[in-house]
Parts: C-alpha cells; sequence; structure tokens
C-alpha cells in the first residue's frame, strides 16, 4: 500500500485499497497456484488484540478458509460490497419520482435502509455510513409514516394492473419440468458481474458484460424450481432474489456504461478523470423501457438544523 497511497498505506478508502488488489493480481503479482488474491497480514498485531477488536474477521476466516489469522495471512480479493445507490427518496423515506420542477413523493411509499438512495454518500460511500441509512433516515421515516397515517387513515383503492403484475411474478415460478437452475444462473452471474463490471471499466467490457447479463435475463425465463411446496419455500425466494439481482445487475452495467468518467468507486481506464462539467448528476434507470435519465447532485451541507427536533437522533 506504500506505493498506492504513501500515507494513509493501509487506511485507504476502501475503492484505492480495491484498485491496489486488482493490479497487483492482473500484473502478476497475485499469491497462490493461480496468482488470483493477495494476502493480508495481521500477526504481527497479535492474537489478544485480534480477537478482542476484530473478533467477526477472526470468526469468518475460521470459518471460511480455516485460517487463524494471529498465526496466517488471510487470502483476500476485492468483491462488491455496498451499493452506493438506491431507491431515490427524501429525507423523510418518502420515495420519489423526477417532475418538471424537481421531484415529488409517492404518497404512502417509503424505503430505508441501504436499498435507499437519499443521496448523501457520494459515489464513494464513507465506512460506517451505513449507520445513518439506517438510525437517522430510519428514524426520519417512522416519524414522517406516524404523521402520514394520522390524515391517512385508510388504504387507497388497490390498482387492479399492480396485483396482477405482481401475482403473475409469483405464479411464475409454479411452472414444472426441467430448465435452468436458480443457482447456476446466479453464480453465472456474480461471475460475469466480477468479470466485466469490477474495479476497472472500459466500454468494451461493460459493452461485453451488458450483453451477457441481458443473455442471462433471457435465460432465466426457461428456470424452473424442483420445490414447489407452499409452505417456507425457500427455493422460491432464492427465485426472487435472483430476479431483483438481475434487475440490480442491469441497471448497474448499463448506468456504468454511460458514464465516461471516473467518479469514487465507478473507476473507468477510458476515462481515467472525474469529469463534473459533464457529469455531476445522479443516475436514474427506469426498468420498463431501460432508459436512462439524470437528476443534478445536491452539493448543500445536511446538518442537525436540518431536521426538527424530534427526527433527532442524540
Amino acid at each position: 500500500m506504500e506505493r498506492y497511497a504513501p500515507h494513509a498505506k493501509d487506511l485507504a478508502s476502501r475503492d484505492v485499497v480495491s484498485r491496489a488488489i486488482a493490479t497487483e493480481v492482473r500484473e502478476g503479482r497475485g499469491c497462490g497456484k493461480s496468482g488470483d488474491h493477495v494476502m493480508l497480514k495481521l500477526d504481527h498485531l497479535g492474537h489478544d488484540v485480534l480477537y478482542k477488536r476484530l473478533p467477526g474477521i477472526c470468526a469468518m476466516a475460521k470459518t471460511f478458509v480455516g485460517i487463524d489469522p494471529a498465526e496466517e495471512s488471510i487470502p483476500v480479493f476485492p468483491t462488491a460490497h455496498y451499493t452506493m445507490g438506491g431507491i431515490p427518496t427524501n429525507r423523510h423515506g418518502e420515495v420519489v419520482v423526477p417532475v418538471e420542477q424537481g421531484e415529488e413523493p409517492v404518497p404512502g411509499l417509503y424505503a430505508v435502509g441501504e436499498c435507499a438512495c437519499v443521496s448523501v454518500h457520494g459515489a464513494n460511500r464513507l465506512g460506517g455510513n451505513s449507520l445513518l441509512d439506517i438510525v437517522v433516515f430510519g428514524r426520519a421515516a417512522g416519524n414522517h409514516i406516524i404523521e402520514f397515517l394520522k390524515q391517512n387513515r385508510y388504504h387507497r383503492m388497490m390498482n387492479d394492473k399492480s396485483l396482477e403484475q405482481a401475482v403473475a411474478r409469483l405464479t411464475r415460478w409454479d411452472k414444472k419440468g426441467n430448465g435452468e437452475s436458480v443457482a447456476g444462473l446466479k453464480e453465472e452471474l456474480q461471475t460475469t458481474m466480477e468479470k466485466y463490471c469490477g474495479v476497472f471499466r472500459s466500454k468494451e467490457i461493460l459493452q461485453e458484460g451488458l450483453e451477457q447479463v441481458l443473455q442471462l435475463e433471457t435465460r432465466m425465463q426457461d428456470a424452473r424450481l424442483q420445490d414447489h411446496s407452499k409452505i417456507f419455500n425457500t427455493a422460491k425466494i432464492e427465485a426472487l432474489e435472483l430476479e431483483n439481482l438481475m434487475d440490480i445487475a442491469i441497471a448497474t452495467v448499463a448506468s456504468a456504461l454511460a458514464r465516461e468518467e471516473s467518479r469514487g468507486a465507478h473507476s473507468r481506464i477510458d476515462f481515467p478523470e472525474r469529469d463534473d462539467a459533464h457529469w455531476l448528476k445522479h443516475s436514474l434507470f427506469y426498468k420498463t423501457d431501460r432508459r436512462i435519465e439524470y437528476k443534478p447532485v445536491r452539493l448543500k451541507t445536511m446538518t442537525v438544523d436540518t431536521f426538527p427536533p424530534k427526527e433527532r437522533v442524540y
């Protein structure tokens, strides 16, 4: 890390560390027989410090690779950690949609936690910001829901088309017979995203990646479940999760292909510089017609005074 971040070294931000690891592997300095990883050395910290300060890391290393970090180095490689984007919301947790004069909330629809995008992370989330997602905006959303329910005591009429879409999504997995396996498609999707939409990106790599993911989406229509039980069917849950992952993968690759710059965790080899003149804006991906729109970035500082007293978390 002295080569990649001479001042911060191993305390550099996760995108810098990830690119450093990927560069070492790409240039032939990886470890192991396949040379596809580097080694994370922690034994110099000592057993007591490691197990007191990093008990989760120690437990994972023992469980998944059978290594005691106090005695051996851990093999590591960059992987997907966090989605800086998500469902667009305002600071109350209300889902918002773009309109001519900015954006407006969808009445009664909320998103909080790591699935939501209040637009406070930028293109490279700081460590610990998930607490901001959950604690600060979770509380704000809860308080807003209470106020909303005081004025809206009854459900609105169900939209028949939306109901039909939801039911169709569930019953589609009731089809029997032979076909693609959900587990196999998921593994291929993971491999494709790591290969074509990973730490380093370019137009050619992303274009190939988008084609590969779209092919997987087409193949998913032929996927079948072998378990059709009606009680706690985990196979169906995994199938629905695969659909969600496929949607997110397409949105991610398409948006990355369109964004011709490097910013935060998005690193384009062919466009290595950040370009605020053209790309200081949020990408909005629409599933129905796969179009991408943009909205401006608000650079205003959010302070305690932004929230009324009852929404503050101390």
